[in-house]
């Protein structure tokens, strides 16, 4: 395998930091170094390769902030896991998302219970403030490693015996699907630093950004749920696609 400097001749214009990330990549994508796997460090990069810790720096903080690697300070970089995905604009099952990827989904129910509307959930339910409301509060998990925080409220009328259910087997999405039909749904995407509680529940650091939905569903006229959905950036993306595509 060629070194940065031997590339960066081959290429003059060619900066020679991204001959060191060609080179991390390539090891990434053949397998050879797997997801979890330590990379060398800027010092060993620096030995091992002939070039200056600003060349190693910046391709290993490159290579992170295109989601290559993940960097803990004081302790190395390591090949990031390929992320999970979820679609955008659709309303899905997050268990059947993880089962088409081949992978295991687990839930674990943290609060299921009923409580009274903030105004901020009345708002959102279309309903008065203070009424009885179903709440709900899930982690979800995809071979073991949490990718999800549902914190969802629902309106009684729509699913009255939602507080029934067994969540750590059934989705609240499998539920809601079938007691009140799905007719449209509205969705607000943010980036959002994670409370503390999040962080424990997710098992992140409280300097890992992460990707927010705030999401409302209806069945006809009726609000059923809203719920806020929290992804750790470093683990899952989420995708959308509009239009047709034609083959050329």
């Amino acid at each position: 395998m060629k070194r940065p400097s031997e590339m960066k001749r081959d290429n003059d214009t060619a900066p020679l930091y991204a001959g060191v990330k060609q080179m991390i990549l390539d090891r990434i994508h053949s397998g050879e170094w797997p997801p979890k796997h330590r990379v060398p460090s800027e010092n060993e990069l620096v030995s091992e390769l002939g070039v200056s810790k600003m060349t190693a720096n910046r391709a290993l903080r490159e290579l992170a902030t295109e989601g290559e690697l993940v960097r803990i300070q004081g302790v190395g970089s390591f090949v990031a896991e390929r992320k999970g995905y979820s679609a955008l604009f659709e309303v899905r099952n997050i268990a059947e998302e993880i089962a088409e990827r081949g992978h295991g989904h687990e839930a674990r129910v943290v609060v299921l219970a009923q409580e009274t509307a903030s105004p901020e959930t009345a708002d959102a339910l279309e309903l008065d403030i203070g009424a009885p409301v179903f709440h709900s509060l899930i982690v979800h998990s995809e071979n073991g490693v949490p990718v999800q925080i549902e914190d969802r409220f629902v309106n009684p009328a729509a699913a009255p015996d939602y507080l029934a259910q067994d969540f750590a087997s059934l989705t609240p999405n499998a539920y809601l699907t079938a007691a009140a039909p799905l007719s449209g749904s509205e969705h607000i995407v943010e980036a959002a630093m994670p409370q503390s509680w999040e962080c424990k529940l997710l098992t992140i650091l409280k300097s890992e950004p992460c990707l927010a939905i705030r999401r409302r569903t209806w069945s006809g006229r009726r609000v059923v749920s809203t719920a806020r959905l929290i992804y750790p950036g470093h683990r899952y993306r989420l995708e959308a696609r509009t239009g047709k595509l034609f083959e050329q």
